[in-house]
């Protein structure tokens, strides 16, 4: 008889699991997530090395800038197959199809709703309007491509026999990954587990087809989902880095990764994944999308390989695997970290930067070496986590979109005073520039009042947050806020050893991506997605 594993094989690797890494698409959903072309293409190029097998770059028809993403990545990643996802509709699919036209491996990803719940209440429709909408779907992406992937959304809350119905009809019309996602994150290990034993046993065709899973993190289960998946013979998982997602995120993809990595001998399964590439990953992307990894996270967190109980202390120096599952320098956590000064060369960054997994062109390195310089003039020991916000702030840089750029500040604060700040900016599409000066209720209020001002812009801050990047008296402070303008959100990243520069920088960022979100009228809100 065969087995289940064997079935969802098809042109697979025994043991080998797909990891589809959907960081560019549901993770940026993330509420307050925002990368703009540039920062996707860096994520992509990491990706790619990490050696992830396919990277869901984004949703074409959402808006032009998800268009452009996709299609910027399509140009440069050569070694991974690139999604772009797609409803069940022409338009999206005609949408999709253009921006992967020029990718080494193209796929389209389309969905169409089947839980009953969204069919009485989004789609109105009834079962066999379903039917041949998902299949006219597939066959359309068929055209375009060989490589079809197709979703039931909110398969987890699908009536079974329903279920099995969409999924051969979709497998028969050509989809060859078929994906079951917990749009909800409703299900629960042993739930899903039955789900996918079920469309094993039922599905007549499944063996033309890999079984997908994309489970979310609703009630904290999206990993423990996706593992009991690959056990009932799943054999593609769709994660993001740091778990970013929709409401509470999806299937975490380190977690995913190192749980088949360190517990093989439950899993009997492997992944292509390159895992010393995870941790500079999970760091560059909280450091491009401002969401940050709680300390306590599994596998990235700053507290995962820290021991601070003098009996566990004990166990790890006497021998590591007393209290260390794994191995911190499996996941790309060194156990020394390089301290460059203002004497470091460029030489010596290019070096350091290519250990911490960043590879950049010559005039990006020429961007970050000249800022690396004015940081050091300031600041005593330079960090890794300097070194990050370094590349951070330069691919931040690299876009067209761009209007305010901080020229001097300058405020005034204290006891008995008036806080006042004086702020030139330069408008980067004529090089002139504008001054102006502002009160408010402390230095950065009267910042960012005077900054509003001269940028011409209504927004409302709702959120700020500051922390410190490394120790000491000089660290760098890094503030991360959200302006609400037009009813969207747009978040800013600032870095500086001044708390205050740090957060006009932060501001300044905001109010760009402002300007160009509320002067797009083709711009859509990305919706919720399985």
């Amino acid at each position: 008889m065969t087995s289940a594993a064997e079935k969802s094989g098809a042109a697979e690797e025994a043991g080998m699991i797909r990891i589809f890494d959907t960081t560019l698409r549901d993770g940026e959903q993330s509420p307050g997530a925002s990368l703009n072309t540039s920062e996707k293409l860096e994520i992509a190029r990491q990706l790619e090395l990490l050696n992830v097998d396919i990277i869901e770059a984004g949703f074409p028809i959402s808006s032009p800038d998800d268009f452009d993403a996709v299609r910027a990545v399509s140009d440069v990643i050569r070694q991974c197959s690139v999604a772009a996802l797609a409803r069940c509709t022409e338009k999206d699919i005609e949408r999709a199809a253009a921006a992967v036209k020029d990718a080494a491996h193209p796929r389209i990803h389309v969905f169409c709703a089947t839980s009953a719940i969204h069919r009485q209440y989004k789609l109105k429709r009834a079962e066999e309007e379903i039917i041949k909408l998902s299949v006219e779907g597939v066959t359309q992406a068929k055209s375009h491509v060989q490589d079809v992937e197709f979703s039931p959304e909110d398969a987890s809350r699908t009536e079974l026999p329903f279920l099995t119905q969409v999924v051969e009809a979709v497998i028969e019309a050509g989809a060859t990954t078929v994906n079951i996602p917990d749009t909800v994150g409703y299900s629960t290990p042993g739930h899903f587990t039955r789900i996918i034993e079920h469309l094993f046993a039922t599905v007549k065709n499944i063996d033309r087809a890999v079984i997908s899973v994309h489970c979310h993190n609703d009630l904290g289960l999206a990993v423990a989902n996706s593992l009991a998946a690959v056990q009932a013979g799943a054999r593609q998982v769709e994660c993001t880095i740091n778990g970013l997602g929709e409401r509470a995120g999806n299937a975490s993809l380190e977690e995913v990764v190192m749980a088949l990595h360190t517990r093989r001998d439950v899993y009997q399964c492997r992944t292509r994944v390159n895992t010393r590439r995870i941790y500079p990953l999970s760091r560059l992307v909280s450091t491009l999308t401002g969401i940050h990894v709680q300390r306590n996270k599994a596998i990235v967190g700053e507290n995962a390989f820290a021991h601070e109980a003098g009996i566990h202390q004990h166990g790890v120096l006497a021998h590591r695997e007393t209290y260390e599952i794994m191995n911190p320098e499996d996941v790309g956590i060194t156990a020394s970290k390089l301290v460059l000064g203002k004497h470091s060369g460029r030489h010596a960054l290019r070096e350091r930067l290519v250990k911490m997994g960043y590879e950049l062109d010559d005039a990006m390195l020429d961007q970050v070496f000249e800022q690396f310089k004015q940081l050091a003039d300031r600041k005593k020991e330079i960090f890794d986590e300097d070194l990050e916000a370094l590349v951070g702030n330069a691919l931040e840089e690299k876009t067209d979109q761009r209007t305010w750029e901080l020229v001097s500040l300058q405020t005034i604060g204290g006891t008995g005073v008036v806080p006042t700040a004086t702020v030139c900016l330069r408008n980067l599409h004529d090089q002139s520039t504008v001054t102006g000066a502002a009160t408010g209720d402390g230095p950065i209020d009267a910042a960012f009042s005077c900054i509003m001002q001269l940028a011409g812009v209504e927004v409302e801050l709702k959120e700020y947050d500051l922390r410190a990047v490394t120790g000491g008296r000089d660290a760098q402070g890094e503030v991360h806020l959200e302006l609400e303008a037009g009813g969207h959100g747009y978040r800013g990243r600032g870095r500086s050893t001044d708390i205050i520069e740090a957060s006009v920088l932060a501001y300044v960022t905001a109010i760009n991506r402002a300007i160009v979100g509320l002067k797009s009228s083709t711009r859509k809100e990305k919706t919720a997605l399985p």
